[in-house]
């Protein structure tokens, strides 16, 4: 079933034609990506659909009964409006249905109801309580929480005002409502800027079982390959389907942009040889003149002009020219640091940390928000001190430092202005330097607060690089740049000989270019040679081993193994207690329950119930997990004492 059908796609930005012929549909549970540069009209087309726009020319249907979910349209709400209420708004009717019943319950517990007044109220709470069930007001809560975990929402922010999150953290509370509320057609618009690695894994494995349709706006390429089968690309103004995943579709647009190359080359052979044939019948029905030359040329001329011209395409457009040097190499030990501790306050943020960076090493820091990564840069910047062990920068070391959320000192500052000042040169030769970083023409003259995300990171790398440091240590450099660019950065990291230090969530970016991965982790830093595939290997045999090391003490506990007679009577003897048989006979029914939960976590569905049911499943299971964890502790206090 189609859900959109979109035909020949105009749509104008005052005068400038943003959509010209923008063409493809979307069908029901079909995950696809929309991708192209920075500006090239991918939210323009995303507010089309949401019908937060109208076109100018051509069709776009959208299916009748779909309801559509926009991730960017961050609604104004009520400033007393919690995290919670914002999570439980696709569920209003849900929730005046609960609103009901309970009144009717504190109703029917009135003494002076009569028996046909008791038996109205029964009957209405009858339908209600059916209602509520059928429609999974008893799993609300679970589904939630569900989403929320996966998300990375703790629910410490349940209770706080809506109005007062971040930004990032509004994001990811609409993406959590959004999915909640399984609209038909969910629109998502850089769904992962926000996120931590976990909750970015979480949504891939959940968007892929999603049962509507989804159009995604993402420049995350791993992200891409993980969750859309179809990929819809803009450029100038057109649009082009690819039926693959990114990598896939990278593959078919090259050899597709050969192909069309190679046609363009050949008409324009024909059109330069059609040319001068019509030259030449025209200088010979001059210098004979004989009409039928000019008859031939124009019958022949009319036919050039019928003629549909092919576009020369883009073989190598232009990027961004990251050009990474150095002044002098640093020496072998760029950073070492042997058990660092910093805390804030009560909280350890790293817990005895040790570790190395030697020149011409590639490393990459990952680890959830808030696990210390930038508490760690920090540190090796000297931007404040540690509270326990030693951290060293080796000798000719010159550090090169991009910051995540850097803002300029004076936003009104014009591009030109704020790179010739900071760079210390003359106008003609910053103006020749911020073309290389496609800073061009009226570009230069904007105020650097009109600057998109990716443009103010290219400025602030044209910069770093005239500092020509030998170790570069990047917060997120590809946020918010497009994949060009990010591209472009890549190759230019590859050719740098210094030493380079990287936090980012850009799996594709970790598997073309680390060789080592630092994972922060409750206070601890573990190491990982290789690549983010080598890293998911390694920590997943890691987890698996802890995870039969868990099973083995559990089948140690009691009551899981069957022991000789007498070490039976024995340990009958010890116990004696009703306590410790009921925490016994309570720790084996929660393994039980937890063994019922997993196996039905290793069944996943492909439909919406499905899913609300692992989500379900997983949030029972986590609870228990705390439940067992507890009763064990209970059961060795009563052994001891």
């Amino acid at each position: 079933m189609l859900t959109i059908n979109c035909q020949n796609l105009k749509k104008y930005n005052a005068a400038q034609l943003v959509l010209e012929n923008v063409t493809f549909d979307l069908h029901h549970g079909e995950k696809a990506g929309l991708v192209g540069r920075n500006g090239c009209g991918k939210t323009t087309l995303l507010r089309l659909i949401a019908k937060l726009d109208s076109p100018d020319g051509g069709m776009l249907a959208i299916s009748k009964s779909a309801r559509i979910g926009y991730l960017r349209q961050i609604p104004d709400m009520d400033p007393g409006t919690t995290v919670r209420a914002m999570l439980e708004s696709g569920f209003r009717d849900l929730l005046d249905c609960r609103d009901r019943m309970t009144l009717l319950e504190s109703r029917m517990s009135l003494p002076e109801l009569g028996p046909d007044q008791l038996e109205t109220l029964l009957d209405e709470y009858a339908k209600l309580q059916e209602r509520f069930e059928r429609d999974g007001g008893y799993e609300l809560d679970a589904r939630i929480d569900g989403v929320a975990d996966g998300l990375r929402i703790p629910r410490e922010w349940y209770a706080r005002p809506y109005v007062s999150l971040s930004g990032g953290e509004k994001t990811k509370v609409g993406l959590a409502s959004e999915l909640l509320r399984e609209p038909e057609l969910l629109l998502l618009d850089e769904p992962t800027n926000h996120l931590d690695m976990s909750a970015v894994e979480w949504l891939e494995d959940y968007l892929p079982g999603y049962a509507g349709a989804c159009l995604i706006v993402s420049h995350d390429r791993y992200f891409l390959d993980k969750v859309v089968t179809k990929i819809v690309e803009l450029e100038d103004g057109e649009s082009t389907v690819f039926h693959a995943d990114f990598s896939g579709y990278a593959k078919e647009k090259e050899e597709l942009v050969l192909r069309q190359f190679a046609d363009y080359q050949e008409q324009q052979k024909v059109i330069k040889k059609m040319r001068e044939t019509i030259k030449q019948l025209l200088e010979w029905g001059r210098i004979g003149d004989n009409g039928k030359f000019f008859r031939r040329a124009a019958s022949m001329q009319k036919a050039l002009d019928r003629m549909e011209k092919l576009k020369r395409p883009a073989i190598d457009r232009k990027e961004a020219d990251f050009e990474l040097r150095l002044t002098e190499r640093s020496g072998k030990q760029v950073v070492s640091f042997d058990g660092v501790e910093k805390r804030f306050g009560s909280k350890v943020v790293l817990n005895g940390i040790s570790g190395e960076l030697h020149y011409g090493e590639r490393v990459m820091l990952i680890g959830d928000n808030g696990s210390g990564k930038s508490t760690l840069l920090k540190l090796m910047l000297g931007e404040c001190a540690t509270d326990g062990g030693e951290l060293r920068l080796g000798s000719r070391v010159e550090v090169g430092y991009l910051a995540q959320q850097q803002q300029p000192e004076n936003p009104e500052q014009s591009v030109l202005d704020y790179y010739r000042i900071q760079a210390g040169m003359e106008e003609g030769e910053a103006r020749s330097r911020l073309a290389a970083y496609m800073f061009y023409g009226k570009e230069v003259f904007k105020p650097v607060r009109m600057l998109s995300g990716g443009e103010w990171t290219r400025l602030r790398l044209a910069l770093l690089v005239l500092k020509k440091p030998n170790l570069l240590i990047l917060d997120e450099p590809t946020n918010h740049m497009d994949i060009p660019s990010r591209e472009a950065l890549e190759e230019a990291l590859e050719d740098y000989p210094g030493t380079i230090l990287i936090v980012t969530h850009d799996r594709y970016l970790m598997n073309r270019l680390a060789q080592k991965i630092w994972e922060l982790d409750s206070g601890r830093l573990a190491v990982y040679l290789g690549s983010f595939d080598d890293y998911k290997a390694e920590s997943g045999r890691k987890r698996a081993a802890a995870s039969s090391a868990a099973d083995n003490r559990r089948l140690a506990r009691p009551g899981t193994v069957r022991e000789p007679k007498g070490a039976e009577r024995e340990r009958s003897k010890v116990k004696g207690s009703a306590n410790v048989g009921k925490l016994e006979a309570d720790i084996a029914a929660t393994e039980r329950r937890m063994a019922e939960l997993e196996a039905e976590l290793g069944e996943p569905g492909q439909d919406a119930d499905s899913l609300s049911r692992m989500a379900r499943s997983w949030a029972e299971r986590e609870a228990l997990r705390e439940r067992l964890d507890a009763l064990m502790e209970r059961w060795m206090e009563e052994q001891e004492g």
